[in-house]
Parts: C-alpha cells; structure tokens; sequence
C-alpha cells in the first residue's frame, strides 16, 4: 500500500488459558489497585452483561473515511480484540451492522471504538461484544485517504500498543500491563472470591468491623473511642 497507510504486522495473541482467566476478572475489581489504563468512561457498552478479553489488534482512521477497515477485518483472528482509534471523530460512524456481522463471522473476542457507531440493533443481534461513545446516523466512506494497522494508537486517553491485554466489561474498558498480566490476574480473582466469602459473612450477621479494622484504622487518624 502507498506511503499515507502504514501496516505492521499482527501481534502475537495471548495464550487461550491466559485470556480465560482474565475474562473471569472484572474490570471494577483491577480499579481497587491500579490507577492507569483505564479508559475514558464515555466509551461505553453497546451489550449490556458481556466481558471481553484478548489481545489488541489495532485500526487507526481519520474523520469519513474507512477504507482500511476493510483490509483489516480480512486479517484479524478469533480471539482478537479489534481497537479502533478515530483520533478524535465522534461523529461519524465506522461500524455498524454490516461489520458486526463480519466481526461474527472473524470471531473476534470484542471491539472497542472511540468514536461513533450506527445501526446498534444489528451490532446487539450479532452478539460481537461493542464498546463506543456515540451512536450515529452519519457513516464513514471508503475514500481511500490513508490510516495505520496494528500501530500504537489512544482510545479514550490511553494508550494501545499492538498485542497489549485488554479487558472490558460493563464498567468500563481497561489495559492490564502485559508484564504484569498474571500477577494482576491472581490477585483479582482471589479478591473477587474474598468479596463473596464476605458478603457471606455479612448475610450471618457479622459487622464489616468484623472484616475490616475499621475502628483501628480510625483511631489511627485520631478518632479515639470511634463506635465503629
């Protein structure tokens, strides 16, 4: 292709048992201990209930046009994570029904686009897992303009590079550091089987007291006596 598109290679996908324990976490829960690589929460669900993980394979396009979308739902794989960057276009759409469908067929784990999205009934039906920030009725064109396949790119102030882990789910969308990926994962899940173990807790009558020094914790900050 000519100098206004550039086009890396796919990235490596992450290993399969890898990718099905971090679908088990919650995005919430990773927001108890880390601060960075979540995205702007405007970038929302389109299906209510669905995670979705995998590694990113990354789509960058300028304001109408979307040729090289097309090239690139030819290349992704089962399992990928489709990452659209519309480096700032919110208005018109560049998926809709008709690439849902496809994005089916490729079996691609989810696709996140900051930008606009049109026909949201199909994308629902096709069962794809879309996150996006707007709905739109104004499309995007193949005008053959240029854009970049699997380069770094920022979705909602954050940003991507090719191969980096994804999770998103219905609170939001978040890139878990690759070298921390198994850590963070451990320590999720074992919090998210805490949690339940305490609300198990609280059901029998226990006090969050009994979870948690709290009455310590405020003494410590000059609470004393605190009738916790």
């Amino acid at each position: 292709m000519s100098d206004i598109y550039r086009i890396e290679p796919l990235p490596a996908q992450l290993d399969p048992g890898r990718v099905s324990r971090l679908a088990k976490v919650e995005a919430a829960t990773l927001g108890h201990y880390l601060h960075a690589g979540f995205v702007d929460s405007a970038i929302r669900p389109l299906i209510v209930g669905p995670r979705a993980a995998g590694a990113a394979v990354t789509v960058q396009i300028a304001g109408p046009d979307s040729t090289l979308l097309y090239y690139a739902m030819d290349r992704v794989r089962p399992g990928d994570m489709l990452v659209i960057d519309r480096v700032g276009d919110h208005k018109q759409a560049c998926w809709g029904g008709f690439m849902a469908a496809v994005a089916r067929i490729r079996g691609l784990a989810g696709v996140i686009v900051d930008g606009a999205v049109t026909d949201p009934a199909a994308i629902i039906a096709a069962g794809v897992p879309t996150w996006a920030r707007a709905t739109s009725a104004i499309t995007t064109k193949l005008l053959n303009i240029g854009g970049g396949f699997n380069v770094p790119v920022s979705i909602g102030g954050v940003a991507i590079v090719p191969g980096d882990a994804v999770l998103a789910d219905d609170c939001g969308v978040v890139v878990v550091p690759s070298v921390r990926l198994d850590e963070l994962t451990d320590r999720a899940l074992a919090e998210q089987a805490e949690e339940g173990d305490w609300i198990e807790r609280v059901e029998k009558g226990e006090m969050l007291q009994d979870l948690i020094d709290i009455r310590g914790m405020l003494e410590k900050n000059g609470m004393e006596g605190a009738g916790v």
